[in-house]
């Protein structure tokens, strides 16, 4: 039987790249996405895998949907790629601007990982793979909220390592740095990338996901605790 994996966030352009790749290296996908089902659901088709949307933030519709996703079996590789931005500088930052993304980063990895341990644990193999950003290291203006939600989720990381890994399970961060996607094509224009980045490009969505493919094989079954950065040499 196939092992069973869940992107969160996976109708977005690294999600779904994590998506294709989990499947292409033999994974039963479920793609999940908040209010765009109909590119989850594409995207599920493409793959052979299925759809869910939800809002992570809600503790109650998310464990609605896992109870229903876990009579199918357990889910053995989780992605929790879910996230947010809204910048601004932090003296202009309002509470809504904050709580929003520490809700998104932190509450759903709680939300989503919590109900899916213990079932995890029973099988004696798994792999949590959690999405952070450079800016959890070097932090970046306007993204207080970012840096503290992304550096809170490499800290949970690494002491969930120490509880699980006894049970054959890994806890991993994958910290992307400046990644080509829809939403951050004209962030950067390639005269600050070739001067932030010293692989002179910014990185794209299949860089991420060969990164989470590797941490979710079984050649990666000896790390745990850590974050793979995969931002160009940044940091």
């Amino acid at each position: 039987m196939k092992r069973r994996a869940l992107v969160t966030g996976g109708s977005g352009a690294i999600g779904s790249a994590i998506c294709r790749r989990l499947a292409s290296d033999g994974f039963d996908v479920v793609v999940h996405a908040h209010r765009n089902l109909q590119v989850a659901e594409q995207v599920a088709r493409d793959i052979g895998g299925t759809a869910i949307a939800f809002d992570v933030v809600d503790a109650q519709a998310s464990l609605a949907a896992l109870e229903s996703l876990l009579e199918a079996g357990p889910i053995q590789v989780l992605v929790n790629n879910a996230g947010v931005h809204d910048d601004a500088a932090f003296p202009g930052m309002t509470r809504a601007q904050w709580d929003r993304v520490i809700a998104v980063a932190i509450d759903g990895f709680y939300n989503l990982t919590h109900p899916l341990s213990l079932p995890m644990i029973r099988t004696r193999w798994g792999r949590i793979i959690n999405i952070t950003s450079v800016t959890a290291e070097i932090g970046n203006r306007g993204q207080t909220n970012y840096a503290a939600a992304k550096g809170a989720l490499q800290a949970i990381s690494r002491s969930l390592a120490r509880e699980v890994g006894r049970r054959g399970i890994t806890v991993n961060c994958v910290s992307p740095g400046l990644i080509d996607t829809p939403l951050s094509a004209h962030a950067f224009d390639q005269d600050a990338i070739r001067r932030i980045v010293p692989l002179q490009r910014a990185g794209t969505a299949d860089d991420v996901a060969h990164a989470v493919g590797f941490l979710a094989s079984d050649a990666a079954g000896y790390i745990t605790g850590q974050t793979l950065p995969v931002n160009g040499g940044m940091t």
